[in-house]
């Protein structure tokens, strides 16, 4: 069993490091509930019928359903994350970073494929909901938990 004092230094050795509690806002915990349930519910739709979504957009999809079924996984796994950090979004910033990062280059890799016509631009509403609609939220849970752990 690791010591306090060998987490922080400054705790006298054999003394138990005791956490500030920190309020969160009801709101940082639903949203993150809400992403983990989308998260789960489209990975989910994803692995078990990947030519839905390509189906409804019209579009006739890429050979190889396994890569959508595992970008479908992917998801579903970060929904678990989500779920996990609803929490405590300030102790779990970590999880909700790495999901804003995925948000923010999910959209980033569309548009190249886009451009390059490897993919059709009607698929762009799976970026709104996936990844756009989050970017505020989780990144005012970012600036909540970074405001607390500075002051700490």
């Amino acid at each position: 069993m690791i010591g306090a004092s060998e987490i922080d230094p400054r705790v006298p050795r054999g003394q138990k490091l005791q956490l500030e509690s920190t309020t969160v806002p009801l709101w940082m915990r639903r949203i993150l509930l809400a992403a983990a349930a989308y998260n789960l519910i489209w990975g989910a739709f994803a692995i078990l019928s990947p030519l839905t979504i390509f189906r409804m957009a019209g579009f006739n999809p890429l050979p190889g359903t396994e890569l959508w079924q595992c970008i479908g996984m992917i998801v579903g796994v970060y929904g678990i994350g989500y779920g996990i950090a609803a929490l405590d979004p300030v102790c779990h910033w970590p999880i909700v970073l790495v999901g804003l990062l995925g948000k923010i280059c999910g959209p980033i890799g569309f548009i190249g494929a886009v451009s390059s016509g490897r993919f059709p631009a009607v698929m762009g509403w799976t970026i709104l909901t996936n990844d756009l609609i989050w970017w505020v939220p989780f990144s005012l849970i970012l600036w909540k938990a970074a405001q607390v752990h500075i002051d700490r």
